[in-house]
């Protein structure tokens, strides 16, 4: 599955325990990274700075859902549960 355009949902509900540009303590679950543009999409897509969690993520169904919403739900509760 190739990810959705303008979705955000992995850049938003997952928490990322590492530092990276803009978060030096990483990120908390639920809060909406400071590297993602209004229009959802990752300002260090492609860059050595982003961190390795977020190049590891591939986007799949049962992941990311029918949409952003669905999306946002899954991952949250897959936070919930691991936490």
């Amino acid at each position: 599955m190739e990810c959705r355009l303008y979705c955000g949902a992995c850049c938003i509900a997952p928490s990322i325990s590492s530092s990276f540009p803009l978060h030096p303590h990483g990120k908390k679950a639920g809060e909406r990274c400071k590297q993602l543009t209004d229009d959802n999409l990752c300002k260090l897509f492609g860059k050595e700075e982003r961190p390795d969690v977020c190049h590891d993520f591939k986007a799949a169904k049962w992941v990311c859902g029918e949409d952003s919403k669905q999306a946002i739900e899954i991952l949250t509760e897959l936070e919930y549960i691991t936490a």
